[in-house]
């Protein structure tokens, strides 16, 4: 039996039509959107580096420079920025185009402390910037100049109360970790310390083997290889906990002073606004990267601790710091400015 009349069949007919020209249609914005995102990466890429060449952050960016240069076809520019505690740097970054083709070494200080530390930046953390991957993180490591007669944390304490202002510690500006932590020791410490502020870990360091600056609170890149070679001595690091792999013997800050941690990060960030398969398949390389010998065997002797994850879980962690961070600067007294 024929339960269909011609006008039925008709309507049926132009539903049929209908519903492939809409399907066809999808199949279509499909196809342009996947021409639509240019083979990648398909020139060399930039680098940016808010920090002066050498240093902790400087050389973990070359040694994962080389690793994507070798792994993506296409060579890694590291083009270091520093200055305006990080801001020039990032700004530079965040005003790029969003084709994946330029990077930028987002850290705690710059994407983070930065941000709660200054009333007007030129970017903004969140917004401007797609998270790629965490890279690696590290404590700080208080050392000083072999002319400061402290042998440990507890001594150095007892020189700063005795002479208020007199010893002087270098950072790399306002808004960031060495900043951060040096204002932490000197509230949770009731001293008081003649701050220097420097563009970058290798001018600093630099004046403190000199004996021009007596301490810094700095990464191991910088600060570790000194102490070894007994050019500088290390009395304490900012770990939550006490390592023997980073720092044979080195007790922590916290174990004199209870609550003085801090462990900074490192990571890898993009303008907002690249295509995410772009953004995923950076984060896989990286991970590949991270995961070789070669760069497993840098993070052991500068200190340092790979930092493996997602996209997603980079930005998470820099969502709750923002909150979490702006309560530790407030107690440890420090005023956006």
């Amino acid at each position: 039996m024929n339960f269909l009349n011609s006008q039925n069949k008709r309507k049926l007919g132009l539903g049929l039509a209908l519903t492939m020209a809409f399907c066809m249609a999808g199949l279509t914005r499909s196809a342009q959107a996947q021409s639509s995102i240019p083979e990648y990466p398909n020139r060399p890429i930039r680098f940016i580096v808010p920090y002066t060449p050498g240093g902790l952050g400087d050389s973990f960016a070359r040694a994962l420079g080389q690793g994507l240069s070798e792994r993506l076809g296409q060579p890694v520019v590291i083009d270091n920025l520093p200055g305006a505690s990080q801001a020039i740097g990032a700004e530079a970054a965040a005003r790029a185009p969003a084709d994946g083709h330029t990077l930028f070494m987002g850290t705690q200080s710059g994407l983070v402390l930065n941000s709660i530390a200054r009333k007007k930046l030129p970017y903004d953390p969140v917004k401007d910037f797609a998270p790629v991957s965490m890279l690696f993180s590290s404590p700080l490591f208080l050392v000083v100049h072999p002319s400061v007669p402290a042998q440990s944390l507890a001594e150095l304490i007892t020189l700063a109360k005795a002479r208020p202002g007199y010893y002087t510690v270098a950072t790399i500006g306002e808004g960031t970790s060495t900043n951060l932590i040096s204002l932490m020791f000197q509230s949770s410490a009731k001293v008081k310390l003649l701050q220097v502020p420097y563009k970058g870990s290798a001018p600093a360091i630099t004046d403190v083997l000199a004996g021009t600056v007596h301490m810094m609170f700095e990464g191991g890149a910088s600060a570790l290889p000194h102490v070894r070679q007994g050019k500088l001595r290390a009395l304490a690091s900012s770990a939550e906990k006490r390592t023997e792999r980073n720092s044979p013997g080195l007790p922590t800050m916290s174990a004199t002073l209870p609550g003085l941690e801090l462990e900074t990060w490192f990571g890898v960030v993009a303008p907002a606004g690249v295509h995410q398969s772009i953004i995923d398949r950076l984060n896989f390389e990286i991970k590949q990267v991270q995961r070789s010998a070669r760069m497993q065997e840098m993070a052991a002797n500068l200190g340092a601790d790979i930092f493996i994850s997602s996209p997603e879980q980079m930005g998470s962690r820099i969502s709750s710091q923002l909150t979490e961070f702006a309560k530790v600067m407030k107690d440890a007294g420090i005023e956006p400015k």
